[in-house]
């Protein structure tokens, strides 16, 4: 069992361990009442990571701790700046299962070892306002940590933590911090503990005779920057990540690589998200993978298609695995939407009754099956893929010419495709064709809209003018092809409802609405694609 807490907290610098508090008189900061000395807490915290550190360079982290009203299990999802959510599960002597499943996409076969251990004492005050609320808490922890592998070093440190209290105003800690500035203590150059255990404890480089050691500031900035780093494991992925983005994109290749190592990143971020069955996290998944999978089908004199087309195909079935899912919570959510904007007088029967159990049923079995996926070979095997893919990308010569001339050809290219293809569903009268049609336009709209956010950092405002444009287009498309799975399913609910002796009048006047939007979607067509072509392509 494993629960979700977000944590929005900032940390500053203290002195060194075994200095006084640092802590100001924090009575006076506006709002609160009184400071309420909890005590001292003991904790004893073991991070756990690959040999390679790929959580820690992810800016992950997963602990076993001891000690304090929360001992436990934590895993650290990055949110924001200073927004982290932390996902809990009971003690136990391994990490658990629910918890290695959150960081596969970032593991995958690699082991999870014992890394740092932190010996905290923390001094802990409440921050309350005049009614007992809690507004903050506020705590001073003298750390020592020990590395426990990749070396065998140590350090100490204090630093102040200040954690909002549940559904408290992130702006009450710009008042905190307002009075700890003014007291001499600055923000943290490090994001966690972790972040600093590594940096502090990291093997010393020894220096060249003849050649000065450098200052300490220098030695512990060049560790900081390697520990941004990833290390050999990850160096696929990593070398992708950290070599092309050191420089502005000039070539058409740094263009269409940029693109695609954002939405491979996106992938593997998002699937944590996706198992924690995150509001929208499926759709952003899956629209990632159609990404990848359009640019490599747009911009195939860049990469060369012998290599990416299998990979589009897994891709291709991924997103078919999502699509599961995220078709049956759309087509839910429009259908309930739908129910509650009729007037009582209109529903007769228990239409919301069959329509909670068939999505129940049918959202049930998706997860499971969405979930299986997700911690099987396939799916893994194509995370690794893309890493190599990026890691070593097969370019063709056009990738090492002018982003102007090569990527602006390829998205006229689709541009042109969208054309033909509404032109085609404009000639076709009302039915089962023109809906296809419809729908096939809808596909190559979206690939020429992802082909001109490729697109948009060479090609500025004209390319970004393209996108909303497929955008719009889309959104309109969008719709028809969703009351044409609307009414499907309508269709099939009916039927049930007929076969339960249940009365189906309602269904009926939902499928006649629903002809209605389709209807009034197709009306809006024509008029749509003379908007867009009077601005044409780029």
């Amino acid at each position: 069992m494993v629960d979700t807490k977000r944590e929005i907290e900032r940390k500053y610098e203290g002195p060194p361990a075994g200095g006084d508090t640092p802590l100001p008189d924090l009575t006076d900061v506006p709002g609160v009442s009184r400071v309420i000395d909890k005590g001292v807490a003991e904790l004893d915290a073991t991070y756990y990571d690959t040999a390679d550190q790929r959580l820690a360079t992810a800016s992950l982290t997963l602990r076993r701790r001891t000690g304090g009203d929360d001992a436990g299990w934590h895993l650290k999802l990055p949110v924001s700046e200073g927004v982290r959510d932390e996902i809990r599960a009971p003690l136990s002597d391994s990490v658990p299962d629910d918890l290695t499943a959150l960081v596969r996409s970032r593991v995958r076969e690699a082991e999870l070892v014992p890394v740092v251990r932190l010996l905290s004492a923390r001094d802990v005050r409440h921050l309350v306002d005049a009614s007992g609320t809690l507004l903050a808490e506020v705590s001073v922890d003298r750390v020592r940590a020990e590395r426990l592998s990749g070396g065998a070093g140590s350090a100490e440190w204090t630093e102040i933590e200040v954690e909002l209290a549940d559904d408290g105003d992130p702006a009450f800690l710009d008042k905190v911090e307002k009075k700890l500035r003014k007291a001499g203590l600055r923000r943290s150059a490090s994001a966690s503990k972790l972040a600093k255990a590594l940096e502090d404890t990291a093997p010393r480089r020894s220096t060249k005779p003849g050649k000065p050691e450098k200052s300490e500031k220098s030695e512990r900035s060049g560790k900081a920057e390697k520990g941004e780093k990833a290390t050999k494991a990850t160096k696929a992925a990593t070398d992708a990540k950290s070599g092309p983005r050191e420089s502005a994109p000039r070539t058409a290749g740094d263009h269409v690589l940029a693109y695609v190592r954002a939405q491979r990143d996106a992938i593997v971020e998002l699937d944590p998200a996706v198992r924690r069955d995150v509001p929208d996290s499926v759709h952003r998944m899956r629209v990632a993978t159609r990404r990848l999978r359009s640019t490599f089908r747009s911009y195939g004199k860049v990469l060369d298609r012998t290599v990416t087309g299998p990979v589009g195909d897994e891709l291709k079935w991924l997103a078919a695995e999502l699509g599961v899912d995220r078709d049956q919570e759309v087509l839910t959510e429009h259908l309930t939407a739908a129910l509650d904007g009729l007037p009582s007088d209109l529903i007769m029967g228990p239409v919301q009754d069959r329509l909670d159990t068939w999505s129940g049923a049918r959202r049930s079995g998706s997860r499971q099956r969405l979930i299986a996926v997700l911690d099987g070979r396939r799916y893994l095997d194509l995370l690794t893929t893309l890493d190599t893919l990026v890691a070593g990308p097969p370019l063709l010569e056009a990738a090492s010419k002018e982003p102007e001339k090569v990527i602006a050809k390829a998205v006229r290219k689709d541009f042109k495709k969208v054309a033909d293809l509404v032109g085609q569903a404009l000639e076709l009268s009302p039915g089962s064709e023109r809906d296809l049609a419809m729908h096939d336009a809808r596909k190559k709209a979206k690939r020429t809209r992802y082909a001109a956010e490729t697109a948009t950092p060479a090609l500025g405002e004209p390319a970004a003018e393209l996108v909303k444009s497929m955008k719009s287009l889309q959104t309109l498309l969008g719709d028809h092809q969703d009351s044409v799975m609307v009414r499907e399913t309508l269709r099939e609910l009916a039927t049930e409802a007929q076969g339960a002796d249940e009365n189906a009048f309602t269904y009926g006047v939902l499928y006649g609405r629903e002809e209605q939007r389709a209807a009034a979607a197709e009306a809006a067509l024509p008029g749509e694609w003379e908007a867009i072509e009077d601005k044409g392509a780029v």
